[in-house]
Parts: structure tokens; sequence; C-alpha cells
């Protein structure tokens, strides 16, 4: 077997397996040896479960020599990014000051995962706690793009992407709180996808993960669309630990995905709602958004009726007053020097967060999401790039000056010891885009659109309405079919 195996499509390789033309065994042990053989280079695993997933794969194997049922995953490998617990198996969340916590019990979707046999890797790497758009961390190198090793693969689920843009694994688990799935899928040429806030559950994790807000959601990166809306369809749906905000309703996400998006309605924001956006990036996208009618879609521009920019400070003041209340007490009263800077800014500056900025925060997002929702009952979708800028050096910082995106320099000093930036400014220029449909809880997809002249992969953003996942599904699908990424590949 050769590594021409790993970049088939999950569904190929599933039939390959239950013809016993591979084995999981063999296929398993080729991803282990691919991660060996690309690891030093990219940095996408903070650990790997080597034993575990063999064992797995042992397991799934006598099953297919009895000709036995074998679950949705049926044998593929996957990965679980490091904010997610995989019992007995160190959890880091891309910090230092986790220590060495071993986690006691399965995340559900590792739960789902593994009963429906996947296989897991191990565990993917992340910035500290997810907070960054691209992937640097104090536990280990930036999580490099394969495409070119000098470049972020994105964030946070940038070790995700980078480990499926190599082979290792056809898909894999991501998280996605302003753009952490759709982000690192942009930078690295592949397809990401996350659904309507609620779809996919977490446990309760304490008192604060009761707040009737959330950002965060769970989210698959693939090569391909249908390898996405399989593990989509795995980690969906409601659990009797979820936390309370999970939608209740089971959905079927892998049925008529070939159905096409004629005659849905397309809307583009006016200037992109006053976003700034890189002169290559918006013309590949300019190029791309026009194959939607040959697919029989109709497009309108249109104009917002808010301005996203004014929406940035509420909206993170908000965010930064619930990161602080979640992790200060737990983390941050440990050792504060162990924080990457802009980590322990955001919690320092969130603390500060007012009663009456945080209840004006939080009715202006009411308010947003009121005004998203009517957008909506008019329109199927809503399309822009995934990222106003490309693919960024990993020690580059993009900024926003008199109203023109600029790529700075930031050495290591001030990225990892000593800065004045927080969450907010450190994401903005690469959130544009994604982070709006964080905070209305709508469904989003960013699919492959094309490459720079430098090479790098650009992509594009479809929101869909809340709980249209399955016709995200449908046009990514029958984008995939006019204009397949499968066949450029990096050279690593």
């Amino acid at each position: 077997m050769t590594k021409e195996l790993l970049f088939k499509s999950g569904k190929e390789l599933k039939k390959l397996i239950k013809k016993k033309e591979i084995s999981p065994v063999e296929l398993t042990k080729l991803s282990l040896k691919r991660i060996e053989e690309t690891e030093p280079k990219i940095n996408a695993f903070f650990s790997i479960m080597h034993e575990q997933a063999i064992s797995k794969a042992k397991e799934i194997e006598s099953k297919v020599l009895k000709n036995e049922e074998l679950g949705l995953l049926g044998g593929l490998p996957t990965s679980i990014k490091d904010l997610e617990p995989v019992k007995d198996i160190q959890v880091t969340k891309g910090s230092l000051t986790t220590g060495q916590t071993i986690a006691d019990n399965d995340q559900i979707i590792v739960e789902r995962i593994k009963k429906e046999d996947g296989i897991i890797l191990g565990k993917t790497s992340c910035p500290e706690f997810g907070h960054s758009g691209s992937n640097e961390t104090k536990l280990k190198d930036h999580c490099r793009n394969p495409w070119n090793l000098e470049y972020t693969s994105g964030g946070s689920s940038g070790g995700a992407a980078a480990s499926v843009a190599v082979g290792v694994n056809t898909v894999a688990q991501g998280s996605d709180g302003g753009g952490s799935v759709r982000i690192p899928a942009s930078f690295c040429g592949l397809f990401g996808l996350i659904g309507t806030q609620g779809r996919i559950p977490r446990r309760h994790a304490g008192i604060m993960s009761w707040l009737p807000v959330n950002y965060s959601r769970i989210g698959p990166i693939s090569w391909y669309v249908e390898d996405s809306a399989l593990l989509f369809e795995v980690m969906s749906g409601p659990h009797p630990e979820n936390e309370s905000m999970t939608i209740q309703e089971k959905e079927n996400f892998l049925i008529n995905i070939d159905k096409g998006i004629k005659g849905k309605k397309i809307a583009i924001p006016y200037k992109f709602g006053t976003r700034i956006v890189d002169d290559e990036v918006n013309e590949i996208f300019n190029i791309n958004v026009k194959l939607f009618e040959k697919l029989g879609a109709n497009l309108e521009e249109i104009k917002f009726d808010f301005d996203l920019n004014d929406l940035e400070q509420p909206f993170h003041k908000y965010l930064m007053h619930t990161f602080s209340s979640c992790v200060n007490e737990i983390f941050y009263n440990i050792d504060k020097n162990k924080l990457m800077p802009h980590v322990k800014n955001t919690i320092e500056r969130g603390s500060k967060v007012m009663a009456k900025d945080y209840a004006k925060a939080l009715a202006q997002l009411m308010e947003y999401r009121f005004k998203m929702e009517k957008i909506f009952n008019k329109y199927d979708f809503i399309i822009s790039p995934t990222v106003a800028i490309p693919p960024h050096k990993c020690n580059e910082r993009p900024n926003i000056i008199d109203g023109k995106i600029d790529i700075s320099y930031i050495d290591d000093i001030e990225m990892f010891e000593k800065n004045n930036y927080d969450y907010s400014s450190w994401i903005y220029v690469l959130a544009q885009f994604t982070a709006p449909f964080n905070w209305s809880g709508n469904p989003a997809v960013s699919i492959p659109c094309g490459f720079t002249k430098k090479g790098m992969p650009i992509g594009l953003q479809l929101a869909g309405k809340k709980k249209g996942e399955l016709s995200l599904i449908q046009a990514s699908k029958e984008f995939e079919k006019i204009k397949p990424w499968h066949q450029y590949r990096p050279r690593i």
C-alpha cells in the first residue's frame, strides 16, 4: 500500500474495507507512518495514540472477517482536536496551564466516533484554548501549512486541517468559535463545515456551560464534501448528557446530498458589509461566485441594515467576559506567566467588563440575530470569501491600518512573552467573514475555490438558514462537481 490510498475519499475507503481489499489495520498503520513522515515538518499533533488506534483497527478487522455490520465510519482513521477529552489521554487545550491532565471520560463526539467504528489516531494541535486564527502555542512549534511550511495552517483547528491536507486521514474533527474550522480549511485547501449552534452536543462542563449564548461548535474538515457530511452525521444529535442549548431533533445529513441548488437564492453583501478584502482574494471570489449561477442558483446583491464593524467591540467584549469567567478561576490563577500574552490580556480585560456593557452587548446580539434571521427568511444562503486575506506566514500578524490590510512581522518575544493584543485584535482580520455566523448561530461552510499566484489556497464561504445544514452540503457537493479540488495536493 502507498500513501496515495490515504487521499481517497472515505466513501471509497469504506468500500475497500468492506470488500476486504484493504485491511483496517494496514490502513491505520499507513496513517501512523504518514504522521511519522510529516509531523516533524508540520506539527499537526500534540499526542499520537498509536496503541489505541491499532487496537481499535484490530477490533474492526475482526468484525470485517466475521462479516459483521460496521458502523458509519467503517474503519476510517480520524483525529480529535485537543480541546475535547479522550479518555486516558492527556488533554492540553494548547496550554501550559493544564499540566499533565489526563481525561477521565470521552467527549460525546468521541464516544460516537468510537461507536461508529472510527479509528482515532491522536489529538491534533491548537493554539491556547483555541483562541487564535493562526496556530501558535508555547507547547511546540507553529502548526505549519503543508502548502508552504513558512505559512500558518490557520487556527484554531490548524492541526486537524494540516493532518488532512498531508493525507494522514481523509476527515478530522475540529471546532469553531469564530472561524476555527473554516479559516484552516480555507488556508489548507479543504472543505470545512459547522452546523447550527447546538447541532453537535458537548457535555455540560460546570455552571458556565449553562450560558444561553455560546459561539463555539464542533465540525469536520475533509478533502471531500461527503466525508464531512459523514462525520457530521456521526457527531450530531441529542444526548442524555448534552448541554441545555442542544437541538433535540435528529436529522439525516447523508440523504439527497446530490439534490443540487437549482432555484436557491444566494445573497451577496454589498461591499461585503463594510469588511475589507485583499485584492487577489476578491478577484478569485468574484470568478467563483458566478459558478453558482451555472448551477441554477439566483444571485442577488443586498445591503445589511447594520454595520458589522460596529458590532465587533460589543460582541468581543461579550466573548472576553465569558472567556474570563470560564477560564480565570481554573487556569489563570495557577501561573499567568504560562499563558500566551494575548490570552492573558483577554482574561484581564474581560474581567473588567461592566455589567451594563455586558447587558447591552447581549441585547445587541439578540437584535443582530433577529436582523440576520430576516435575511435568511428571504435568502437560502449568504456568500462571501472565507478569509479576507490569503494565508500569512507564521510570524506575521494581519491588521487593518487606515482602512487597508497590513501584514506585519511579529517576533517570538512579542508573540509568546509580552504584547498588548487580546483575542479580538488578534483574530479580527482573519475572522471578518466567519465570526458573524458564530454570532448569529447559523451553519456555514468553507469551500476550496482556487489559489493565489504564490500557490496558496483560497476558500469561499456559504452560510445558510438555521437547521439548514443539508442544504449547505447539497450546495457544496454541486460546487465540488463543477470545480473539483482533490487533484491539487501539497508537496510534502
